[in-house]
């Protein structure tokens, strides 16, 4: 996304590295969508194939932290507290 995108679903944060809240309703949507799936891992993968929902988790997450980047207004960088 470019910095002057309207369109962005996350806030920047104020002070640091990465995403805020949800500004736009598919942020929102993406949200709910990887609790709910986190829940469904642990509740669905039994406990010995702890590997399996380790790496279930890992692959859930790294996909929607790379998401989260590309939709953050203003992209990602650190970030000292002044106004964009």
């Amino acid at each position: 996304m470019r910095e002057d995108d309207e369109n962005a679903w996350f806030a920047a944060k104020r002070y640091g590295f990465g995403t805020g809240v949800p500004i736009r309703w598919p942020g929102w949507v993406m949200l709910g969508a990887v609790i709910a799936l986190v829940v469904a891992i642990q509740k669905s993968v039994p406990k010995d194939r702890i590997g399996t929902k380790g790496w279930l988790l890992l692959i859930l997450l790294v996909g929607a932290t790379w998401i989260a980047a590309r939709h953050t207004r203003g992209g990602w960088r650190w970030r000292w507290g002044e106004r964009d």
